[in-house]
This record gives C-alpha cells, structure tokens and sequence, in this order.
C-alpha cells in the first residue's frame, strides 16, 4: 500500500506513512466537527420528545448537557492540533525532501544532460510543480479522503437509523460522481496542454532575457514579443479558461445533481410519515442532515478536481525520479592518469551517432591533440574522457580503470576543465578562480590568476580581484572570462586537462602571452 501511495503522489516513503497518519487525523478532525451538530441532536431528542409526546420527560439535566458541551470541545482542540501536525506540517517537511531528492537527482545525473534539457523546464519542475504539490496536499488531498471515510461512516451510522431515508439521501451521489469521472480524460489532456504552454512561455521569456543582445541588435522586438503574446493568449485565454470553465461546469452539474436529493427526501419523509412508518422528530432531523450533507460531498468534488489537476505534475515528479543516474565507486586511486579509448561508439539520445569504433591513447606526460572539421566529434570524446556521458559500446579506460565504473564525482577530481563556452558565478574574480580548489590561500588563487595573465584587466577594477563580475561575467570580455576559466584550471592543478578550443576568445597577443600559462598547466599531464 506504502509503495502504491508513493507512486501515485510521488511521495517519499516517510511522506506516504505521513500522508495516511494525515488521512487519519483529518477523518476524526472531520468527524469531530460533527460534534455540535450530535450535541444538538441529543438535546434535541432530549427535549423535543416532550413536546411531540407530553407523557414523556427529559432524560438529562442542563448540567449534562454543559459538560458534554465543554467535553466535546476539548475533544475539537485536540483533533484540530493533530490534524494540523499531520497534515500541513509534514506536506512542508515532505515539500523539503521532495526539492532535496529532485537537487540530489540532479547532481547524479550525467553533465551533458543540462546542456541538452531547457533549464527553465527544470527550475519550474523544482520550484513551481513543488509548490503546487505541497499546496495541494496541505489542503485538498488528505481533506478529499477524509471526507470521503467521514461520509461513509454518517452513511452507516444513518442506514442503521432509517435504511429508507438514507437511500433516498444518497441514491444522486454515484449520478453526480459519474459526470465528474467521464469527464476525468477530457480534464487530463486539457491539463497537460495547458502544463506544456505554460513552460512554453517561461521558456519564450527566459530566451528574451538571454537573447537579448541580439534581438535589439537585429530589430526582432516586435516579432519576439508578438510570438510572445501569442503564447501568453494561448496558455491564459484558451487554454487555462477553458480548464477552469470545463471544471466549473462539471462540479456546478454534479452539485445540481445532489440537490435532487433533498427534495428526495422531504417525498420520500413524507410518505413514509404519512404511513406511520416514521415519527415526526425522525423526519425533521433527515431533513435538517439533508440540508447539510451535501457541502461535504460538494468540497470531494472541488479536491478531486484539484487532485486531476496534479496529475500531470506527479507524472513529471516521477518521471524525473526515473531518470538514471550515473554511478560507481568512490574507491579510485589510479597507478598512471593515461586515457585508453577502445572501440568506442557513441550516439545523442536524438540517434545521431558521432563516434563509431574509435580507439586512441592519450598518456601522461604527452599532449594528445583531436583534429577534424566541425561536427567530427572531437568535444564529444573530450566529454566522454570525463564521463559527462555514457558510451553505448568499448571502453574509455583511465589508468586501466574502466571510468564508466568510477562515481563522477570521484572521476572528476582527477581533471581540468577548460571549454570555449565559460561559465562563470556572480561573485567576484578570486571567488571565481577559487571554486578550482575551495580551500586554496589568496596567494595561490594570485599566482594562478598571473599564470593566466588576469592582472591586466583584474587591477583595472574598482576593487581588483574583489570585484563583483556579473552574472556569467557580464562585466568581462570573452578573452577576460577565458582567462579566469585558464586561471581555475591552473589552481585546480589536476592530473589531466581538457582543452577545448580554450583560446579561441583571445587575441593574437594575449593567446601568446597565455601560452606559456597553459604550458605550466598541463606539465607532466595527461593533456
């Protein structure tokens, strides 16, 4: 049953036994807030007696009745602090594990999977698939089973009263249950489209931002924010009105349909009344439970909606959940930092195969250089040296060790990586060159930023290396954020460096200056 709830609300195996404790809490809090309407029922039947029956007397005092009434609350109190520690406080806690185990299953994934999906798609998936999930299930999902467990026992207890009656009260309920569920695929298709059109414009709007140099350099704004319109039409007016208008229709339908039920009732009372079947009290409480029943039933309806709402969200969860990540052992301490490449092939997830029976060695100490024309796959093996993919067939070995059995994260101490395409942090010059080597002194961090030749522009700055660079580096030329990535490498000082295009931004001049920087760097290494 754990396992059952795990996969169809994408929950941890904590937050599914929390989420039944929650189911639990919520049904005796429900039931609890019964409590008035039975204390008014047994006055009631207490006194009223003795006006439909003069012969008859009051069983209990007013005293009674007062204690009852302060129990009864006390009883509301408790339920109502464990329903809100079983419900919207382990949702949140549930919430945090949910992001935690998403990040977690990110960081295991192989690198190249982030330059393949859109970031934007990601980020919405931890941060507003998770928020939806978590408000969801605070307070529609536990309250949706609650009540269904609460309506059944008021059903059983009712049937025992007057089989009848309750027959009469209830025989809507499966007409308007049907309405809500034959439209359950219509509802799921809706939701997925309009799922999709909503990361369409997040993902239109993050382009913008990214792009845009080259969308005013161009003169593409009309056209940019024209398509940009269209998809905030799509997604609002068609796709998210026709949702909510399918959804009120549906739940305004099924709620009609419950109503037929009272008037059931007050036919079916008053035949049975007039049959003597029934007394006059029994008929007045059917028809005061008939006037009230029917708002849980109708907050069912409203929770199911929102559960069909998520569905597409927990399909997401679980999708990513599923991915497969990288792993291998951490216990890795190689005699020598040569790369064997043995029959390698390998292909994109598109099918589009890039490396076919390649073999080659790289060894230590020597510089191993991969020419070819554009699209020959010559980034691709350096990725796959550091096993930012998995091959489909060989081996790719590192000091005769098999890298596709080594946890990346253990293979990746072992290398440095300088690429054409740098990224760089928020955060200022040394703070960027440090994240090769976190725990290296000041000192270091400098000498490895004048191997590469950053005091040139670095001492030019209001604060020199302090300064604060900009998202990615904005505030630096491309040869200046080349020469910070050159300068990480060198402070890295790793056993094998990776090379791609790393001085294609420079300049004649600072590409010769550096390369007596990359010289130091890849000394004695596996290049």
């Amino acid at each position: 049953m754990i396992e059952t709830i795990k996969k169809r609300f994408a929950l941890s195996t904590k937050g599914a036994k929390d989420f039944c404790k929650g189911v639990l809490m919520t049904t005796l809090f429900d039931l609890a807030l019964i409590l008035p309407a039975v204390f008014v029922f047994l006055f009631l039947d207490d006194y009223l007696r003795t006006v439909f029956l003069p012969a008859a007397s009051a069983v209990h005092g007013v005293i009674y009745y007062a204690v009852m009434g302060v129990a009864f609350m006390l009883v509301m109190y408790v339920a109502a602090i464990f329903h809100y520690r079983s419900t919207f406080i382990t949702v949140y806690d549930e919430s945090a594990t949910r992001r935690i185990s998403l990040a977690e299953k990110l960081r295991k994934l192989p690198l190249a999977y982030f330059g393949e999906k859109n970031l934007s798609d990601l980020t919405a998936t931890i941060m507003d698939d998770c928020t939806d999930l978590e408000h969801t299930f605070s307070h529609a999902v536990p309250q949706l089973f609650a009540s269904l467990a609460g309506i059944l026992l008021i059903v059983a207890g009712l049937f025992f009263y007057n089989w009848q009656l309750v027959l009469a009260l209830f025989w809507v309920l499966p007409l308007a249950l049907a309405i809500i569920l034959v439209a359950k695929k219509k509802m799921g298709r809706l939701n997925k489209v309009y799922y999709q059109s909503k990361r369409d414009v997040s993902e239109h709007i993050q382009e913008g931002l990214e792009c845009i140099r080259e969308i005013k350099s161009c003169k593409r704004e009309p056209d940019y924010l024209a398509r940009l319109n269209a998809k905030i039409d799509f997604n609002e007016k068609k796709m998210q009105t026709r949702g909510e208008l399918l959804i009120g229709i549906l739940v305004n339908v099924s709620q009609s349909v419950l109503k037929l039920g009272l008037a059931s009732v007050v036919i079916v009372g008053a035949s049975l009344l007039s049959l003597g079947t029934i007394e006059m009290f029994t008929y007045l409480i059917f028809i005061l439970v008939a006037s009230r029943i029917y708002a849980p039933i109708e907050e069912v309806f409203n929770n199911l909606m929102a559960l069909f709402f998520l569905d597409v969200r927990i399909e997401r969860m679980n999708e990513m959940e599923a991915l497969p990540v990288q792993q291998g052992t951490t216990a890795f301490e190689p005699d020598s930092f040569d790369i064997e490449f043995r029959n390698v092939d390998f292909e994109y997830e598109s099918g589009k195969q890039v490396l076919k029976n390649v073999s080659f060695t790289a060894r230590q100490g020597e510089i191993t250089a991969l020419v070819g024309r554009s699209g020959s796959g010559k980034s691709t093996a350096a990725r796959l040296a550091a096993r930012f993919w998995d091959i489909q067939s060989g081996k790719i070995l590192l000091g005769g060790y098999n890298v596709g059995t080594i946890d990346p994260e253990t293979l990746l101490k072992y290398y440095s990586v300088v690429f054409q395409d740098v990224v760089l942090f928020n955060a200022s010059i040394m703070d960027n060159i440090r994240i090769g080597r976190r725990d290296a002194s000041d000192e270091e961090v400098l000498s490895a930023a004048r191997l590469a030749c950053c005091d040139e522009f670095a001492c030019r700055m209001p604060q020199g290396y302090h300064t604060i660079i900009g998202e990615n580096g904005e505030t630096l030329s491309g040869g200046e954020r080349q020469r910070v990535s050159i300068a990480r490498a060198l402070l890295k000082d790793a056993p094998i460096v990776l090379l791609d295009e790393a001085t294609a931004s420079l300049d004649v001049e600072n590409e010769t200056r550096i390369q007596a920087g990359i010289s130091e760097l890849i000394r004695d290494k596996t290049s």
